[in-house]
């Protein structure tokens, strides 16, 4: 088999691939996490549900970058993992007053902003919208940030605060990028 075989890369279009299997995975996730949280489990078992969670977050991209299977379906369904996920777990907390709602609003309506912007240009155009690297680095920031207050160790006492802060910065920035960058796409197609 030649490399230009090997690398072909599969159907953009297709739905039931490794990577996508994965990535629905760590949104089902977000149930036994809270399910754990909630009836107090002990510390290993909520930590290793989180573990999974963080993992397969690492593993979908690799998979699909491994076996050239990066589709359309996979671009939206790891961002949508991920919100499910950090979205239940934040609320769960929120409403046990573990996490200040302050944040997750602001996660909330950065998400829909970029969400709704991303619908529309999708639905007019043929660009598939995807995460960007600030975005990213924002979502792992925000798991670290999220796994600190579930894990309130004496050791974390110093770091809560400046990691809200340098997680809401990088929030603020990954939003106005998207955000620039889909309204450009929206003036090109008006």
């Amino acid at each position: 088999m030649s490399q230009t075989e090997k690398r072909k890369i599969t159907d953009p279009t297709r739905i039931l691939t490794v990577a996508n299997m994965i990535s629905l995975f760590r949104a089902v996730m977000a149930v036994p996490i809270v399910y754990a949280m909630a009836n107090q489990a002990p510390w290993s078992v909520i930590f290793s549900l989180i573990v999974a969670a963080v993992l397969s977050d690492a593993l979908d991209g690799y998979f699909a970058r491994k076996a050239h299977e990066v589709t359309h379906v996979g671009k939206w369904l790891d961002p949508i993992a991920d919100f499910i996920v950090v979205s239940t777990v934040v609320f769960h907390m929120v409403l046990n007053h573990l996490f200040p709602l302050w944040f997750f609003l602001f996660y909330l309506i950065r998400i829909l902003t970029i969400a709704l912007l991303s619908v529309y240009i999708i639905n007019h155009s043929s660009l598939v919208v995807s995460a960007n690297r600030t975005g990213k680095w924002f979502i792992g920031l925000t798991a670290l940030t999220v796994a600190i207050h579930i894990f309130p160790l004496p050791q974390f006492t110093l770091i809560r605060w400046p990691l809200f802060f340098l997680t809401t910065v990088l929030g603020l920035i990954s939003w106005a990028q998207y955000v620039s960058f889909l309204l450009r796409e929206f003036k090109r197609l008006n």
